[in-house]
C-alpha cells in the first residue's frame, strides 16, 4: 500500500508565486481591516466594497502561475498518495497539477449564494457584482470562509490527516485556528515536517527546514523519495 502524505499548506507557498499575504509587511490586512472585508457583518454593511476587495484578488490570481513547491507536491502523486489540505484560497495546488486537494477557508473561483449557501457556482476568475444573484433571486458572495464563519470542511481535513503516514506542513504559521489545530490529529508516530523560513508556532518532534516553499519543498522531496 502506497504511503499517505497529507500536505498542510498556508499562504507562505502562494506568496513564492506572488500572491499578496495577508499578515506580512505590506500585506493585505495592512491595507484593509479584517473587519471591513472578511466578515458577515461586513458584507451586510458594505457589500460594494467586499465585493471589489475579491474581485481584485482573483484578478491577481489569474496572472499568477504555479510555482516549483507546488508542481513538486503534485509529482509526489505518482509515487504516493497524496492530499494536500491547504487554508489558500487559491487554485494554484489544482493548476501545479494536484488531485487532491482541501480548500479549509474556500475558494476564490467559486461564488455562493449569500442565502441559501447549498447553491455554490463555478466562476473563474469573473467579477461578482452587486445584483449578480443565485438561482433563487439571492445576491452571490465569494465562496470564502470569513471570519465569525463556520469551517464547514474542517471535520473532513481533520479525518484525512488521521491517516497520514507523513505530515508536511509548507508555509504556514500555525496560528490561525481552527486550521492549525490539524497537526494535533496526526498519529503519535507519524512523522512530520514543517517548512517555513520564519518562526511558526512550535510543533512538538516535528523537523524543522527553515527555507522557503520552493528551495524547502525541493529539499524535502530529494531526501523523501
Amino acid at each position: 500500500m502506497q504511503d499517505h502524505i497529507v500536505v498542510l499548506t498556508g499562504a507562505g507557498i502562494s506568496a513564492e508565486s506572488g500572491l499578496s499575504t495577508f499578515r506580512d509587511n505590506g500585506g493585505l490586512w495592512e491595507q484593509h481591516s479584517v473587519y471591513d472585508v472578511a466578515t458577515p457583518e461586513a458584507f451586510a454593511r458594505n457589500q460594494e466594497l467586499v465585493l471589489r476587495f475579491y474581485n481584485d484578488r482573483r484578478r491577481q490570481l489569474a496572472s499568477a502561475q504555479p510555482n516549483r513547491a507546488h508542481q513538486l507536491l503534485a509529482e509526489l502523486e505518482q509515487r504516493y498518495r497524496v492530499t494536500v489540505v491547504t487554508q489558500n484560497v487559491d487554485d494554484l495546488h489544482e493548476r501545479g497539477g494536484a488531485s487532491n486537494v482541501i480548500h479549509l477557508h474556500g475558494e476564490l473561483t467559486k461564488a455562493r449564494s449569500s442565502k441559501y449557501p447549498e447553491l455554490v457556482y463555478d466562476i473563474g476568475y469573473r467579477d461578482i457584482n452587486p445584483g449578480d444573484t443565485c438561482d433563487r433571486g439571492a445576491q452571490l458572495r465569494p465562496h470564502i470562509v470569513w471570519f465569525g464563519e463556520e469551517v464547514p470542511m474542517l471535520d473532513k481535513a481533520a479525518e484525512v490527516v488521521r491517516t497520514a503516514d507523513h505530515l508536511l506542513i509548507v508555509g504556514t504559521s500555525l496560528q490561525v485556528y481552527p486550521a492549525a489545530g490539524l497537526v494535533y490529529e496526526v498519529d503519535r508516530d507519524v512523522p512530520i515536517t514543517v517548512i517555513d523560513p520564519g518562526e511558526p508556532a512550535s510543533v512538538s518532534r516535528a523537523r524543522f527546514i527553515r527555507k522557503g516553499a520552493v528551495e524547502g519543498v525541493a529539499e524535502w522531496v530529494a531526501t523523501y523519495l
